[in-house]
C-alpha cells in the first residue's frame, strides 16, 4: 500500500469530490487540511510519501524541497500549470509531475462578482444590514457606458470582455501578443500601450500569467495614470501588481478602490493592510474554488495516480 498526501484541502472535500475506488487497495490517501509555510515542516510531513497531490500553488515545490523528499515519485498539481513547481528539479530527481483537468471560466465569473461588489459597495451594505445599522449608506457606481480595460486578452480575459458587452460597457484591451484580429473578434479596442489602457479605463482587470516579464508590471507609474474614480481588479496573480504601490494609492485615495483575489504570500498574513483598507474588496483566492473545478481536479488526480501505477502516466508536465 502506497500513501498519497493531499495537501491544503482547506474545506476537507478532496475525498468527497471524486471516486477514489480505482486506486483502493493500492494507494491510501491522507488528507491535510492545514497549510504549512515552513519548508522544513513541509519536508518533515511529506518525507515518507511517494505520491503528493498539491492544490494549485498553495505549497511551492522548489529544488530544495524536492531534494528533501527522497521517497517522492509522483507529484500531481491540480490544473495544467503550476509556476511554483520546479519541473527541472523534479525531472533531475526522477519525479513524475502530472496535471489535471479543470473547469472553464470560474475565475472570469469571480472577476465580475468582485467588480460588482466593489462598485456597488455590497460588502459594506450587507455588513450594515446584518448589524441593524443605517438603511443605505453608500451610492454605487455604474457599469453601463463605462470603459473596461482588460490587461491580457487570453481565455479568461476574453470571457471577461464578452460579459462586459452585456453590461453595455466600452472595452479596451492590451497584451504584448494582442493582434487587431483578436481584438476585433471580441469587439474590443486594442490599446497600443499599457499607459493608454490605464489612463482611459474606469475599471482595469488583470488576466496575465505570472512570469519574469509580468512580475511587478503594474507599479506606481501605471496606477498614477488611472482616473481618480477608477478601480483595479486582480484575479490573476498577486506579484503582477506592485503591492506597496497599490497600498499607497488606496491609502491616498488616488484611485477609488481595488478588488483582489490573489496575493503574495498566501494565505495573507493576519496583520496585512489588505485586510483593513476600506476601499478594497478582498477574497481569499477563490477564483478556482468551485464544485465543478474541484470535481475535475480530484477526479483527474485519481486518473493520474491510476495511470502512473499502470506504468503509463498521463498529463505529464515538463520544463520543456
Amino acid at each position: 500500500m502506497q500513501r498519497c498526501a493531499i495537501l491544503d484541502d482547506y474545506q476537507d472535500v478532496a475525498l468527497s469530490m471524486a471516486d477514489w475506488t480505482p486506486i483502493a487497495g493500492e494507494v491510501e490517501p491522507v488528507v491535510f487540511n492545514d497549510h504549512l509555510d515552513d519548508p522544513a515542516a513541509v519536508a518533515a510531513r511529506l518525507k515518507e510519501f511517494p505520491i503528493v497531490v498539491a492544490m494549485r500553488e498553495r505549497t511551492p515545490f522548489d529544488a530544495a524541497l524536492i531534494g528533501a523528499l527522497p521517497n517522492l515519485e509522483l507529484l500531481i498539481t491540480t490544473g495544467m500549470r503550476n509556476a511554483s513547481i520546479d519541473l527541472e528539479a523534479a525531472a533531475d530527481a526522477g519525479v513524475t509531475v502530472c496535471g489535471t483537468p479543470s473547469a472553464p471560466g470560474t475565475t472570469a465569473e469571480l472577476t465580475w462578482g468582485l467588480i460588482l461588489a466593489l462598485l456597488r459597495h455590497i460588502p459594506d451594505e450587507v455588513a450594515g444590514l446584518r448589524a441593524n445599522g443605517p438603511w443605505q449608506t453608500t451610492v454605487g457606481g455604474d457599469l453601463n457606458g463605462k470603459r473596461l480595460g482588460v490587461v491580457g486578452l487570453g481565455n479568461l480575459g476574453g470571457r471577461v470582455a464578452r460579459v462586459a458587452r452585456a453590461f453595455e460597457m466600452e472595452v479596451s484591451a492590451w497584451s504584448r501578443s494582442l493582434t487587431d484580429a483578436r481584438a476585433a473578434e471580441l469587439g474590443v479596442e486594442r490599446c497600443a500601450t499599457l499607459e493608454e489602457l490605464f489612463g482611459t479605463a474606469d475599471v482595469v482587470t488583470v488576466h496575465l500569467a505570472l512570469n519574469a516579464e509580468t512580475r511587478g508590471l503594474i507599479g506606481a507609474d501605471l496606477l498614477a495614470r488611472m482616473k481618480p474614480g477608477a478601480v483595479l481588479v486582480n484575479t490573476a496573480r498577486g506579484p503582477i501588481v506592485d503591492e506597496a504601490a497599490l497600498i499607497a494609492a488606496l491609502r491616498a485615495r488616488r484611485i477609488a478602490g481595488a478588488a483582489l483575489d490573489v496575493y503574495d504570500p498566501e494565505p495573507l498574513p493576519a496583520d496585512h493592510p489588505f485586510r483593513t483598507l476600506d476601499n478594497l474588496v478582498a477574497t481569499p483566492h477563490l477564483g478556482y474554488v468551485t464544485e465543478n473545478t474541484y470535481r475535475a481536479y480530484f477526479a483527474g488526480a485519481v486518473e493520474d495516480i491510476r495511470a502512473w501505477l499502470d506504468g503509463a502516466p498521463v498529463r505529464v508536465l515538463s520544463a520543456g
